[in-house]
């Protein structure tokens, strides 16, 4: 254990983690600058109430990030340890479906409350599980035979799981989860080290399915485009035309942003988190930070999160373990499409969808998840570099 814990020290990637914390503490910053007004309005609470609810969920994410950092990611391969992942998975949607809760007004049902612990959002979990449970699914393959040898029938387990997921959190209307759900599956399977023509036998499969998914919902929820998401739609369009219905948010995502400009108001200064944007601290944060640090707080998120996603994907291609290098392309690519779709959600690129910004919304189950997958993608890294230096001496 003494000769584990040197080597971990020797090869403990500091640059990810300490690009990790200072976002997070950077995230902290925010949150009680952003959350001042909702806490005092709607809470009812002191002005640091969100404040010291996401310090709560920095020290548990930390925890998490520990164990996940010192369990060596090969355990995850391991059909034992997958099963008991899908059990808390299935437990978690099917306590969701009978006691879950969210916003009433977009019929949103994406919450649990686990007592003692607050609420919990099981997508941000599903995020993770698919990650390393198509990683495992597909290392397994490979151990047993070539990719050019794989069917697209010998992948139905794997892939009718990921249909499952992804149709609970559709059903649930986590449109943003879906869409991150789909990348996540796609960037594992690529980086698996299958052939081009055998990818594109995946793909077809998965979207056979996803279409399936498309047609399920038709026939049970009767439309997708709902009041509520055409209203989002039409507001991308134009939303300063929608501006007191469902344009409100990015309309006023805009006036922060304009109003900021390139040097901010000043830290503590935004105008627009006075009541005029509904959930500053959580998906509109990021409209907060150019309002109050302008082109500052711009480069510290988008560094801070686009080194995360280099670091992964640099990662999978330097080693040489399928595994190790589908759970690094997975968990790069998820920071990656979740931060592009808030972003886009902010400045008006894409329609809303409702997602965080990683290690800077506030929120306790994405700080959480999110520690785990960074504690995984640490042990992955640390055991790269182990290898490496092994095949260099």
């Amino acid at each position: 254990m003494k000769q584990y814990l040197k080597r971990y020290a020797q090869n403990f990637d500091y640059p990810l983690f300490f690009t990790v914390l200072l976002l997070s503490l950077f995230g902290l910053i925010m949150i009680y600058s952003s959350s001042m007004m909702v806490a005092i309005a709607r809470e009812g609470e002191a002005p640091d109430y969100f404040y010291r609810k996401q310090i709560t969920n920095l020290i548990v994410a930390f925890l998490g990030f520990i164990v996940a950092a010192f369990f060596p990611y090969k355990h995850y391969a391991n059909k034992n340890i997958m099963m008991m992942l899908t059990i808390v998975l299935a437990v978690l949607f099917t306590w969701l479906k009978i006691a879950g809760h969210g916003a009433e007004d977009v019929g949103s049902q994406s919450w649990i409350h686990v007592p003692g612990l607050g609420n919990f959002q099981p997508s941000e979990y599903a995020k993770l599980f698919i990650i390393l449970y198509f990683a495992a699914a597909f290392y397994r393959k490979s151990q047993k035979y070539t990719f050019e040898k794989l069917q697209p029938t010998e992948i139905f387990y794997p892939i009718f799981l990921w249909i499952l997921v992804v149709a609970g959190v559709a059903f649930e209307t986590d449109l943003g989860a879906v869409i991150i759900l789909c990348g996540i599956a796609v960037s594992v399977v690529a980086s698996s080290g299958i052939p081009f023509k055998t990818f594109w036998k995946f793909f077809g499969v998965l979207s056979a399915f996803g279409a399936a998914i498309l047609g399920i919902l038709l026939l049970f929820k009767g439309e997708l485009l709902t009041e509520n998401r055409k209203g989002r739609i039409l507001s991308y369009l134009n939303p300063f035309e929608y501006e007191n219905g469902s344009g409100h948010q990015v309309a006023n995502s805009y006036y922060a942003i304009g109003g900021g400009g390139l040097e901010g108001r000043g830290l503590g200064q935004s105008i627009q988190k006075l009541g005029y944007l509904p959930e500053p601290q959580t998906d509109f944060i990021m409209a907060i930070i150019m309002e109050e640090l302008g082109i500052w707080g711009v480069i510290i998120v988008l560094t801070g999160l686009g080194f995360i996603v280099y670091k992964g994907f640099s990662i999978a291609l330097r080693t040489k373990d399928p595994l190790a290098r589908m759970i690094a392309a997975g968990i790069a690519s998820w920071i990656g499409w979740q931060s592009f779709i808030n972003l886009g959600g902010v400045t008006g690129l894409i329609p809303l969808t409702g997602v965080t910004l990683p290690f800077i919304s506030y929120g306790g189950t994405s700080i959480i998840i999110l520690s785990l997958a960074m504690g995984i993608l640490i042990n992955v890294s640390m055991f790269e570099k182990v290898e490496r230096k092994k095949t260099e001496s």
